[in-house]
């Protein structure tokens, strides 16, 4: 089914499929809906991006979700080279099967959560007829955490601009294609440099950069790459508690990472935008005009006792509509 003129690039000979239905997933509404802001729309249908340190192209048909992973370039060749499958960047089908899995959690079984929302809320039923397949990444909470700090006071296509420039002057560069670089995500060492906070104000990161640079280096000192990443073993409001530590990260943010990076399905991110629907469609009684760190509790609270365990998941489709409708 894939013609090999559909593909993106120089070397797509190398295509594989997982089993995967679209009401377990849609690429389209999953990659673009502000959860990663790594991927780009390559050719329509066809989403490329940068995942464990390797450039992929996902695509799907009725029952299948298909990719191709692009070998790193030989530094010995020329720059421009198209990322082809390289000697030694070869990993084998059931490691990149697993990766895919373990990213797009396809263990969970979307379709029957749908049922069980739809069951306990009205609305959720109204919404989600029109937005299927739409799960919660598992994302690498490095990667997750700095670009959540990005967040703040911004909107989708300039964040997916910044984390862009950031890739580009502190991550590895991967491969090329179609002329257009690609590049990992940065490593926690690349952000700690005593001139990385000056780097990203000459990026535009604004105020963000000693957000960023400052929560780089708390991590190096303190818990470190691995400490959190073994934050997904540790209870919810521990890992939001310590995430909550670092510099330019607050509740809304530190429910993003649990959520995305860290396998809080009860977290709910609540921004203000929630925080309406919350009040507005859902009468959910929450005093003042501003939303507190109370009201944002029990806000959340609300959803938990009305979702359940998975609250964050199916607040994830109520998101991914509402930014669509908007659009």
């Amino acid at each position: 089914p894939m013609k090999l003129r559909d593909a993106p690039s120089a070397c797509p000979s190398l295509w594989r499929c997982l089993p995967c239905p679209a009401a377990e997933l849609r690429l389209d509404l999953v990659l673009s809906s502000g959860q990663s802001f790594r991927w780009w729309e390559s050719s329509p249908g066809a989403w490329t991006g940068v995942l464990g340190g390797r450039v992929w192209t996902l695509r799907q048909d009725r029952d299948r979700l298909w990719y191709t992973v692009y070998g790193e370039e030989d530094e010995h060749k020329e720059e421009e080279r198209d990322g082809c499958p390289a000697k030694t960047a070869k990993l084998d089908g059931a490691e990149t099967d697993r990766i895919l899995r373990d990213y797009f959690q396809l263990d969970v079984g979307l379709s029957a959560l749908y049922r069980e929302w739809e069951a306990a809320d009205p609305l959720f039923r109204k919404v989600a007829e029109d937005f299927p397949g739409v799960r919660v990444l598992r994302q690498d909470p490095i990667e997750c955490l700095f670009s959540f700090i990005c967040t703040s006071n911004n909107h989708i296509s300039r964040i997916t601009a910044m984390i862009e420039r950031l890739c580009q002057a502190f991550g590895r560069r991967l491969c090329c294609i179609n002329a257009r670089p690609f590049h990992a995500f940065p490593s926690l060492s690349a952000l700690t440099g005593t001139d990385a906070e000056a780097q990203l104000r000459a990026l535009g990161f604004g105020y963000r950069a000693k957000f960023v640079s400052g929560s780089a280096r708390a991590i190096a000192e303190g818990l470190g790459a691995e400490g959190l990443r073994q934050l997904r073993t540790a209870p919810y409001a521990e890992a939001r508690k310590v995430l909550c530590t670092l510099p330019g990260v607050g509740g809304k943010v530190a429910d993003c990472v649990c959520l995305l990076s860290l396998d809080k399905a009860e977290a709910v991110p609540v921004d203000t935008h929630v925080w309406h629907i919350a009040r507005q469609r859902y009468g959910v009684a929450v005093g003042g005009k501003s939303l507190t760190p109370r009201a944002y509790q029990e806000i959340g609270d609300f959803f938990r006792g009305l979702w359940g365990p998975r609250a964050g998941w199916a607040q994830a489709v109520l998101f991914c509509a509402d930014l669509r409708k908007g659009q």
